[in-house]
């Protein structure tokens, strides 16, 4: 498995530069390491903020399972989503409101065929909230199969 997590994984991750707004780190609340945040009075209603996470070394043919911690805090926060590089422009997760404010676990098969997955894109849509935010961590890369619970 490849640890992606931001204080001390190993992947490439890049702000992508033609969106609304960054993510940036917030401090874990036990205090090892940080994660990625959008706090949800960033920006206008619509806006996107991309994070997007470089696989250069996946295999064609195979698949994996991507596995990440999100929150999605606040009312009416906004959405996230995840995107594979060379799909149909269509997200492949969504999600659009916590049933409260606690880390969930989101899990995506991503198979190779003949085209690589080379790339893995968290987005961040504001909502209309002014408090809150969204947040990814814990990003893991495992081969094989998506684990059920």
């Amino acid at each position: 498995s490849v640890d992606c997590s931001f204080s001390r994984g190993i992947c490439d991750w890049k702000q992508d530069a033609d969106d609304d707004f960054d993510w940036n780190p917030a401090d874990r609340d036990r205090g090892d390491g940080y994660y990625m945040a959008v706090p949800a009075f960033v920006g206008h209603k619509k806006d996107m903020g991309r994070l997007k996470l470089l696989l250069t070394d996946l295999k064609p043919k195979s698949s994996y399972c991507l596995i990440f911690s999100y929150r999605l805090a606040g009312e009416r926060v906004g959405k996230l989503r995840v995107f594979l590089a060379n799909k149909k422009p269509a997200p492949v997760w969504e999600q659009d409101k916590g049933k409260d404010e606690r880390w969930r676990t989101g899990k995506i098969e991503i198979f190779q065929g003949t085209e690589t997955t080379n790339s893995v894109t968290f987005e961040s849509e504001r909502g209309k909230g002014k408090t809150g935010e969204i947040g990814v961590d814990n990003v893991i890369l495992i081969s094989g199969l998506c684990p059920e619970d």
